[in-house]
């Protein structure tokens, strides 16, 4: 029955996955080969070395974690959270509500700090929050609300944090590769992120970055993580360096080729260059829009590059106008979630997706269906 199927070619455009590169499509094509081999083992240092290039961080637990984005999310908050804790959560769209929901899952308390979806997080309102809750233990946030199409001042919010005393734990999963994430510089304590968005590597892995005193704060609790798979003090043994490597899963052998291969074409490309592009490409995709009426809803200061929030003008049909583009023109893009929902679209520009011949395609398609 399945050699009915017939998989398309599409442009994504979309909130993830990105296009892929053929190097990196190539890359994971390759033979497989054992998780313990040798050449493996290699590979997995030369991962990690790429992905502190990518955080610009010097973190010596950095690693990819098996499992998407929201895996790496589970991962920062399992390890770091025990029964009793209290947590101060930022939420400004869909994303900082999977984080209050991982903080009660760990048996902690969530004090939650709320913004209207397509505003940042506001700095005043989260420094209220942590003098009211002068025992929490940690500061989370979105730096990138995929949600809602809007960063937030991470450095501002990681500095409240650490003046606190408390550690910060930051969703980078839309930012990584696309706009600056300086973990080092911001004191950042616990990022994570996903390979399927401005990396442009097929969805399946999460990196993860922890700092000195989030490994400490792991080393010293009181409970067992309540993972079992997601215990750093496991994971990271398996990661370790050459000669310490202690076996704890299969690894995705396949799918970590592919994120060794997109990880050294970022580093070719170079982190500012990477960021440049990307904000190219968004001010060109705004122009184009605007031009025939369509609106982007949050403010220009405060914009996602890679992740574009497009208002709906009033009579059209939002589910339909997205079939139309995916079967006429081949064309991905995504509706709405929570406060958006049948009110916008998200229009991604994530690593390979942010080009100048997306950006062409993406306003002319929607120009023409619009139209007719």
């Amino acid at each position: 029955m399945s050699n009915a199927l017939q998989f398309p070619t599409r442009m994504l455009m979309g909130p993830g996955p990105s296009d892929v590169h053929p190097r990196v499509l190539a890359a994971m094509a390759r033979p497989t080969i054992g998780h313990l081999d040798p050449v493996f083992v290699a590979m997995m240092d030369e991962i990690k070395d790429l992905l502190r290039f990518a955080f610009q961080t010097k973190n010596a637990m950095t690693f990819p974690v098996s499992g998407p984005g929201s895996v790496g999310m589970e991962a920062c908050f399992a390890n770091l959270l025990e029964p009793g804790d209290t947590a101060i959560v930022c939420a400004n769209g869909v994303f900082g509500g999977r984080m209050k929901e991982n903080v009660e899952r760990c048996g902690a308390a969530a004090v939650m700090v709320t913004d209207d979806w397509g505003k940042p997080v506001d700095p005043n309102k989260a420094e209220a929050a942590i003098k009211a809750n002068p025992g929490a233990k940690l500061l989370a946030f979105v730096h990138a609300e995929t949600s809602a199409g809007v960063k937030s001042d991470a450095a501002a919010l990681c500095g409240l944090a650490a003046n606190a005393g408390m550690m910060s734990v930051v969703d980078a999963v839309t930012s990584l590769g696309g706009i600056s994430v300086a973990v080092d510089n911001w004191g950042a304590d616990a990022v994570y992120s996903g390979t399927q968005k401005c990396l442009s590597c097929p969805p399946g892995l999460s990196p993860v970055t922890f700092s000195p005193r989030a490994v400490d704060t792991v080393k010293t609790r009181k409970t067992k993580v309540q993972s079992w798979f997601l215990d750093l003090s496991l994971v990271a043994a398996y990661w370790a360096g050459e000669g310490a490597r202690t076996y704890h899963h299969t690894a995705p052998v396949n799918a970590l080729f592919a994120l060794h291969e997109a990880l050294i074409m970022l580093h070719e490309e170079g982190l500012e260059n990477a960021w440049a592009r990307h904000a190219a490409m968004h001010q060109q995709l705004a122009a184009g829009l605007e031009r025939f009426g369509l609106t982007l809803p949050v403010a220009a200061p405060d914009r996602l590059p890679q992740l574009n929030l497009v208002s709906i003008p009033e009579g059209i049909d939002d589910a339909k106008t997205r079939r139309r583009l995916l079967d006429e023109f081949g064309l991905e893009i995504g509706g709405g979630l929570g406060a958006f929902a049948g009110k916008a679209w998200r229009i991604g520009l994530m690593g390979q997706s942010a080009t100048r011949r997306h950006v062409l395609t993406c306003v002319a398609a929607l120009a023409d269906v619009l139209q007719r």
